[in-house]
């Protein structure tokens, strides 16, 4: 049903499939339910720029929401001289989470990794200790500090701005159990947790890419549908939010090879006014719908949609139900079912079986990782050809047919 000036594609790879799913509209409205906890004295940072994992997130950092966090076939067990295990026979399993640079109450990344802890800790007796630190500097001592009291039987570390400090202290902390969200370490006590953002910024690039020359009114906002120009604002302009814009752009020139996409950075992933003046530049320049991969900063984008009486996509969440001030403007999101994977190696972890999630684990659309949402005031109100691009789109990508730019982990 797409355009038929869009263009035709191939191959593209695919992990394979993971072990189980949930429903995942459940899962993301569980999302918008996080919050709470403690922060570790002594751990808390400055809010200091550096790449976030976004998504989401980022942007990889931002807090994507729930399904298909199963562990991928290809994950591998971590290998005999792993960590602990976390068996604890019975008593508390204690989980230390640090936060990637955005912070926690993003409304996105960093609160979906929260969310799963505590969805495990729901049924089984695990103690959470939040550790807010948003300065990339800091998480070598961090990370070790906490790995060296020998408190917890796991440490989450939100995003691949850990990567670096990890790689060391994975190797000087044998018997610490680690989780490493959007990136991983060859180190048998590492599990390894990635989404594929590509799959499903391709999947927001179809959406603003139908919809842009489709008739939209809702509430004070609407489209300009005699020209195709949509946007995109970036976090960190690196290699793994370049994923989210290039697989954005490939997706809305699918719908429409005549599209024009604006693309702009902030520079961080907290800066919401930088990120409100590139959408709005945007959106003066013609732009109907603008995604963004801006973790915390995004909501710079939807105040700017508002203004200007345009929409957007978020991302990483169902960002309509996880920032409810703005559902009025975003129709879609981009999300990424993080709050799973991050249940299940806890759930790992209390059950004594953490060799079970050891390894990398990459999530896709065939795993139901990933996925872009319609936004909760638009549901039913987007025409036929929205709900076909996506399905069609969505097949392609799982079958081969379609060639989506970069991987899970950036572009290269």
């Amino acid at each position: 049903m797409r355009n038929p000036d869009g263009d035709t594609t191939d191959d593209v790879s695919r992990s394979e499939p993971s072990r189980r799913s949930v429903d995942r509209r459940t899962l993301l409205s569980s999302g918008a339910a996080v919050l709470g906890g403690t922060v570790l004295a002594g751990c808390t940072g400055g809010g200091g720029n550096g790449d976030d994992g976004n998504g989401d997130d980022g942007n990889g950092d931002g807090g994507g929401s729930g399904d298909g966090g199963g562990n991928g076939d290809d994950g591998g067990n971590g290998g005999d001289d792993g960590g602990d295990g976390g068996d604890n026979g019975g008593e508390t399993t204690n989980v230390a989470i640090v936060s990637s640079p955005a912070g926690f109450d993003d409304n996105a990344f960093n609160d979906l990794a929260l969310e799963g802890l505590q969805s495990a800790a729901e049924e089984y007796d695990i103690e959470i200790n939040e550790v807010e630190e948003t300065e990339q500097a800091q998480y070598q001592s961090t990370q070790s500090e906490l790995a060296a009291s020998g408190d917890y039987d796991l440490i989450v570390l939100v995003s691949y701005n850990h990567t670096e400090a990890l790689t060391q202290n994975a190797v000087d902390y044998p018997d610490q159990n680690w989780m490493l969200i959007n990136d991983h370490v060859d180190e048998p006590n590492v599990a390894g947790y990635t989404w594929a953002n590509h799959e499903m910024s391709y999947l927001a690039g179809v959406l603003g890419g139908t919809m842009t020359t489709e008739e939209l009114s809702h509430e004070g906002s609407e489209t300009s549908p005699d020209s195709a120009q949509i946007g995109f604002v970036g976090g960190v302009d690196g290699s793994l939010i370049n994923a989210f814009e290039r697989s954005y752009v490939a997706g809305a020139e699918w719908v429409n090879s005549d599209v024009e996409v604006n693309v702009g950075y902030i520079g961080d992933y907290t800066d919401t006014d930088t990120a409100a003046d590139i959408a709005s530049s945007q959106y003066d320049d013609g732009a109907d719908i603008v995604y963004h991969a801006a973790a915390a900063a995004g909501r710079g984008v939807f105040e700017a949609a508002q203004s200007n009486g345009r929409f957007a996509i978020g991302v990483d969440a169902d960002q309509s139900v996880t920032l409810p001030d703005f559902q009025d403007v975003i129709i879609g999101s981009a999300v990424k079912y993080i709050n799973e994977g991050t249940r299940e190696v806890a759930v790992a972890v209390a059950e004594g079986n953490f060799e079970s999630v050891t390894g990398p684990n990459t999530l896709g659309l065939e795993e139901e990782g990933v996925d872009c949402v319609i936004g909760q005031a638009f549901e039913g109100e987007l025409p036929d050809a929205v709900s076909q691009n996506l399905d069609e789109a969505k097949q392609g990508i799982v079958d081969g047919d379609i060639d989506v730019p970069c991987t899970a982990s950036g572009c290269n």
